[in-house]
């Protein structure tokens, strides 16, 4: 099979996921392997997704059929056959199979525990996002409304933002538990917490991102310099700048914590996994 059409998600969505439409008679919509790995919320390393799939409770969940049509990418070509764009064979999977895979994530999230959480996260907003851009589809389509593309897209950032604002809880109270018994701290009658925690907010959370190789705060200034209503692009597909790095950071610390029997312990901990950090001088 060929592909006649190709697009991609970098520009509006923040990550680089291939997709295309192939030339049979279904105009199946394909997304390459190595999207179909990213925007399932696994690293892009060539095995990553074999891996995932094989484990025993995907494999098991998955049921064989779907487990099959996983493990046995499409080969398609695209290019238009001239010296600036030969023709390559290219891998991917139907992209209606990102859906089966994430409903059978999401039906099964206790069973897959906190191994899984960002992938289950992700399938969440996935499915969510992807019934309703579908049903807006099925209505215009009846209606003899044909929208434009960017109406499409715009339509489903907008789906993909309003899921992924579930997921933007506030700092796990787990981890102030853990601070109050690190730091001794005693807890404040009624509302509020104690000043220590700002220190220790602004110490073990914010510096660490804003040292995350720069990335986020690139990608905020990069938006800021585009003017207009400077509205944010999504980072990793399915947040908006800096959402899913702080809960990914956030459970970093809270794991730290949880295993450090003191204050010094945790300390040298942080200062291993994310460098020096300033003095906590309470």
């Amino acid at each position: 099979m060929r592909a006649t059409h190709k697009g991609n998600f970098k520009e509006e969505f923040g990550i680089d996921v291939d997709c295309y439409v192939l030339d049979d008679q279904q105009k199946t919509p394909v997304l390459s392997q190595r999207g179909f790995t990213k925007a399932l919320g696994l690293s892009e390393g060539g095995s990553t997704l074999g891996k995932f799939l094989a484990s025993k409770k995907i494999s098991e969940f998955g049921g064989a059929e779907l487990i099959q049509k996983l493990t046995q990418p499409v080969k398609f070509e695209w290019g238009t056959g001239g010296a600036e764009m030969p023709p390559s064979t290219i891998n991917g999977f139907d992209a209606t199979l990102l859906i089966d895979i994430c409903k059978v994530i999401t039906s099964h999230r206790a069973e897959l525990g906190k191994r899984y959480e960002n992938v289950i996260i992700q399938a969440d907003v996935i499915n969510a996002a992807s019934a309703k851009s579908g049903i807006r589809g099925l209505v215009y389509a009846l209606a003899g409304y044909s929208p434009a593309a960017e109406e499409v897209i715009a339509a489903f950032k907008m789906y993909v933002q309003e899921e992924a604002k579930k997921y933007e809880k506030e700092f796990p109270p787990e981890l102030y538990k853990e601070w109050y018994r690190l730091y001794e701290i005693e807890p404040i009658q009624g509302r509020g917490r104690p000043w220590e925690f700002k220190k220790l907010t602004v110490n073990h959370i914010y510096v660490p991102l804003a040292k995350s190789r720069g990335k986020i705060l690139e990608v905020m200034q990069a938006n800021k310099a585009k003017g207009g209503d400077r509205k944010r692009k999504l980072l990793q597909f399915l947040s908006e700048i800096g959402t899913r790095a702080l809960r990914m950071h956030l459970g970093r610390v809270l794991e730290m914590a949880e295993d450090s029997p003191d204050q010094a312990t945790y300390e040298k901990r942080i200062t291993k996994r994310f460098g020096d950090q300033q003095e906590l001088d309470f």
